[in-house]
């Protein structure tokens, strides 16, 4: 497997007391600052956008999402293409 080379810099400024608390947590599971950082954010990150997807409809709403829902996308070339991207962090 050939690993993606990091080239995009993120760049940010901490407490002490954030660092330390970082480094601890980053130590205990084995991985360098850095790493635990990023892959926390990333997580974090999926989290936020799929917490977009969430919506809430009431019984009528719920009726007419559902007909929509049957009606399939074919023909529907809007969702057809949203339906054919990769998630944003598959990217």
């Amino acid at each position: 497997m050939q690993t993606e080379a990091r080239n995009a810099p993120i760049n940010i400024r901490a407490r002490q007391t954030q660092r330390e608390l970082i480094d601890r947590a980053a130590a205990a599971q084995h991985k360098s600052r850095s790493d635990f950082i990023l892959e926390a954010a990333c997580k974090e990150a999926e989290n936020v956008l799929l917490d977009q997807r969430l919506f809430l409809l009431d019984e009528g709403q719920f009726a007419e999402f559902a007909a929509v829902l049957r009606q399939g996308i074919a023909g529907n070339r809007q969702l057809e293409t949203l339906l054919s991207r990769p998630a944003p962090w598959e990217e």
